[in-house]
């Protein structure tokens, strides 16, 4: 069974001027639907073809880096989709409270979570992830995923040039400003982290 490029949960004019309908034009309808198109040609046939993503990235680890590549980031940009909003969403209690704790203020959490995205050298993502009840700000490198982690991921940021480019061009620190400070969907990340299990790309 082959997956399908899930749908924006928002209108795709829903994050402007953070990221306009143009980038999610670009950005959802072609690259986001190019990992899926190459990802579904390589389990056509395979004992994957009726797998959860989830299980095909874990499966992929190690033994198909292609395959790897395509499935990590059908999940990751499913997810990210999902970590922005038409406007900022309030944290719950519980991940207000985490937050705090980790970070020692939410305005702090901001401006670390912008931190690490800036600092994040060439492509990847930059995540809110939970680990024993504990939060961090999680990295990880061009296309890889914390699906198949230790980690339940809360909510992620991609960093790579094609999410910001036509929208802010070079300006990464714009980019990152105008989604942590007036997109981000802090009600996701409090959804993932009272579930306590990674969410289910079934789910976008």
């Amino acid at each position: 069974m082959a997956f399908s490029l899930p749908a924006l949960p928002y209108a795709d004019t829903a994050l402007d001027p953070a990221v306009s309908a143009e980038t999610l034009s670009f950005h959802h309808g072609k690259h986001h639907q190019a990992y899926v198109d190459k990802m579904n040609a390589a389990i056509a046939g395979t004992d994957h073809d009726n797998a959860a993503l989830e299980d095909v990235v874990a499966a992929a680890r190690g033994s198909n880096q292609g395959l790897l590549n395509n499935a990590a980031q059908t999940w990751n940009h499913a997810f990210y989709w999902h970590s922005m909003s038409a406007e900022n969403t309030a944290a719950s209690d519980d991940l207000a409270a985490k937050i705090d704790a980790a970070f020692g203020s939410m305005d702090a959490f901001k401006e670390e979570l912008a931190a690490r995205g800036l600092g994040h050298f060439a492509s990847g993502w930059v995540w809110l992830a939970e680990k024993d009840g504990k939060l961090s700000i999680e990295e990880t490198h061009d296309g890889d995923t914390l699906a198949d982690s230790d980690f339940n991921p809360l909510l992620t940021i991609d960093v790579w040039e094609h999410a910001y480019y036509l929208d802010h061009q070079n300006k990464r620190p714009a980019y990152l400003d105008a989604v942590i400070n007036g997109k981000l969907n802090l009600a996701f990340a409090s959804e993932n982290l009272a579930r306590g299990t990674t969410w289910k790309f079934a789910d976008a």
